[in-house]
């Protein structure tokens, strides 16, 4: 049976960050270790893969691990606990709030959940409960390409700019069919990190409808469309002229730096053989576009070929 827990560290670290740390992006570390415990789930991976990835995982939570808390005997209902959780998203959900957090913390916090079969008193499920309010009337985000965060904010979606998304294989073909475009990717959080969320972001929406949540996944839809739109500006952007459009960003600089793509696959035990911890797991983000990655991948393998060159350059680092 695939040790747990991953999915107990995570939780934590998700439900103390506001309180511990006055901000959200701590959850992070937490989100990852959920997210890496659903890759090792859903991937049939090799005992000595397997083994390599829970011991970055585990150093990864051990090292991010808020202040140590008491475990609860007396959890919420599943039902109850959910039901909380989602009353907050219910309240930013229709907005791009932060490359779509508000919605990836949510969903990797139910499946915990619903894996677990419950977990954390009330005060636990209120922390997260906190976390996602924070979301609330907060930015898009803060670096872009060609954009700025207003524009962003103010994007519509005209009728026939997208296509029409009612079920997770359409968004997960969608999504891969947006990574596939890029001509290049650039190692910026304005672009590689967007692309990279633009995967977690549509993987949270398909949880959301996994796990029962289908209004949720369509009222995301939009939020995530803006966020497709932006990058829309930079699929076709010649190394050359890489500077012609307008970068916002208080991190990135011109000229824009193209991605060297990863000569290791995540899934490939080569991959982990690095000390992945001296650069901090990309802020978790190794384990959580991974497992979104394949999560579409398997509803669309069709498009493996076609995005599997793009996907090494936006693990890389």
């Amino acid at each position: 049976m695939q040790d747990m827990s991953a999915l107990h560290r995570g939780l934590a670290i998700i439900s103390s960050c506001k309180k511990e740390t006055g901000d959200i992006w701590h959850a992070h570390f937490g989100a990852a270790g959920i997210a890496g415990y659903l890759l090792l789930k859903e991937n049939d991976l090799p005992v000595e893969t397997s083994r390599a990835i829970t011991e970055q995982l585990q150093a990864m939570l051990l090292k991010h691990a808020l202040s140590e808390r008491m475990e609860s005997t007396v959890h919420l209902e599943v039902d109850e606990a959910e039901k909380r959780i989602t009353s907050a998203l219910e309240i930013n959900i229709d907005q791009l709030h932060w490359v779509g957090h508000n919605a990836i913390y949510t969903a990797l916090s139910l499946s915990a959940i619903r894996e677990l079969r419950g977990w954390g008193s009330e005060a636990d499920i209120e922390g997260i409960y906190e976390l996602i309010r924070a979301f609330d009337r907060t930015i898009p985000g803060r670096s872009w390409l060609g954009c700025t965060a207003g524009d962003v904010k103010r994007f519509v979606i005209e009728p026939g700019e997208m296509p029409v998304i009612e079920y997770p294989e359409q968004l997960s073909a969608f999504v891969l069919e947006e990574l596939a475009a890029f001509r290049v990717i650039y190692r910026a959080e304005a672009h590689h990190d967007l692309i990279g969320h633009m995967l977690t972001f549509s993987h949270a929406l398909c949880l959301l409808h996994d796990l029962g949540y289908s209004a949720l996944f369509r009222r995301g839809l939009t939020p995530l469309l803006q966020l497709v739109k932006a990058l829309r500006r930079s699929q076709n952007l010649h190394p050359e002229s890489a500077s012609e459009l307008r970068l916002v960003s208080p991190v990135d600089r011109l000229p824009l730096v193209q991605a060297e793509p990863s000569p290791w696959l995540p899934l490939e035990q080569e991959f982990w053989e690095r000390d992945h911890s001296l650069h901090d797991w990309d802020f978790g983000h190794q384990f959580k576009f991974t497992c979104s990655y394949y999560y579409h991948l398997r509803r669309v393998p069709r498009l493996h070929e076609a995005t599997i060159d793009r996907f090494r350059c936006i693990i890389n680092f």
